[in-house]
Formats: C-alpha cells, sequence, structure tokens
C-alpha cells in the first residue's frame, strides 16, 4: 500500500511538472504553416515555413537536451472550379529540431539566431503532363512540432516513482492523461499557398 502512495506522488509529480510547463500558453502566439510555391515547366518547387513554433515552454525543453520532431506534409492539389480540388502528390518527411552550442540545428543544419520562422526543407515534384494554359494548382502544407511524447512522459512517471513496476500498473486513464499532457505540448498548423509561375 506504501509503495502503492509512492508511485501515485511520483506520477502526480511528473504530471505537475509536465502541466507546469503549459501555464504560458495562453500567451503564446498561434502557430502559422506557410509556404511559396513556383512552376517551372513540368517542376513545382515548394519551400515550407513554419512560424511561431517555438513557445517558451518548449524552447526550455529543447535548451535542457530533447529533441523535437517536426513532421511535414506537403500535397499538391489541381484546382477544379465547381468542384473539389484534385489531389496531384504528397511528400511526408520527418525531421529533428534540436538546440546545440547556444543555437538551434534543423537536421544538423544551423538556423539563424534571429529567425522567427523555420524554413523547413524543400518538396518538387515533376507533372507528369505539361500543364494546360487554364491549369491552375496550389500547395496545402500541414507542420506539427511534438518535443515530449506520451512515452516519454511515463518513463519520467517511472524514474520517479522508482519502479519498473510503474508502467504495468499504470491503469488506461493514466496513459490517457499522460497521452493527453503530451498533445497540449504539440504544436500543429496547416496552410496553403497558389502555385506561381517562376519569375
Amino acid at each position: 500500500m506504501r509503495r502503492l502512495g509512492a508511485q501515485a506522488r511520483g506520477l502526480g509529480a511528473a504530471l505537475v511538472a509536465a502541466i507546469g510547463l503549459l501555464a504560458p500558453r495562453a500567451w503564446a502566439e498561434d502557430p502559422r504553416a506557410l509556404c511559396t510555391a513556383t512552376l517551372s515547366g513540368r517542376r513545382v518547387v515548394v519551400r515550407p515555413e513554419a512560424q511561431a513554433f517555438l513557445t517558451p515552454e518548449l524552447d526550455r525543453l529543447l535548451r535542457l537536451g530533447l529533441a523535437g520532431r517536426l513532421e511535414v506534409e506537403v500535397t499538391l492539389l489541381r484546382r477544379r472550379k465547381l468542384w473539389f480540388d484534385a489531389q496531384v502528390d504528397t511528400t511526408r518527411l520527418t525531421q529533428v529540431l534540436s538546440f546545440s552550442q547556444g543555437g538551434y540545428l534543423l537536421d544538423g543544419r544551423p538556423l539563424s539566431p534571429t529567425a522567427t520562422s523555420l524554413e523547413l526543407e524543400r518538396s518538387a515534384w515533376t507533372l507528369e503532363q505539361p500543364p494546360e494554359s487554364g491549369d491552375s494548382f496550389a500547395v496545402k502544407v500541414s507542420v506539427r512540432l511534438q518535443v515530449v511524447t506520451a512515452s516519454s512522459l511515463g518513463k519520467v512517471a517511472t524514474w520517479l516513482t522508482q519502479g519498473e513496476s510503474a508502467q504495468d500498473e499504470r491503469s488506461a486513464v493514466t496513459r490517457n492523461l499522460l497521452r493527453t499532457v503530451a498533445e497540449d505540448l504539440t504544436r500543429h498548423a496547416s496552410g496553403q499557398c497558389a502555385v506561381s509561375p517562376a519569375q
């Protein structure tokens, strides 16, 4: 009984610490996903960006040595009048955001210390057929940044309770609570841009 009480207190401490990271979120700027897309001949090139993704709490976690996982989905759409846009192709990629030696790195590439947006890896497609004069294209970008996962929060709780068996004894409610806290430490946004002819 005493052991279960200690585990509950340890798990409670882990959750309080994680929830404490969420406090400044009410004043955080909403994240935005932007892009610039150009068409040259049959080739479409997209440069996606993620803005306002680093909140103070995520910045603190990255500076403590955790890595952020940026999941990016870029979809090329053919616009159709009076109907839904047709999906031409989709690219998914995962990039790692980390902090090292006083600066941010995105997949090992240093970012500008004054940059307010994250310039993500660009995507490119080659259309099967040259576009006709009336063809119009757009690109949808979806970005998700997660620094803390439910699994890592569970490991912290296990460490605080000093027992491996805590993982087995954790109820479904506790797992769902950890997942909810992890989702609250996740930033995501989506946006769309028109494909314009290359200059």
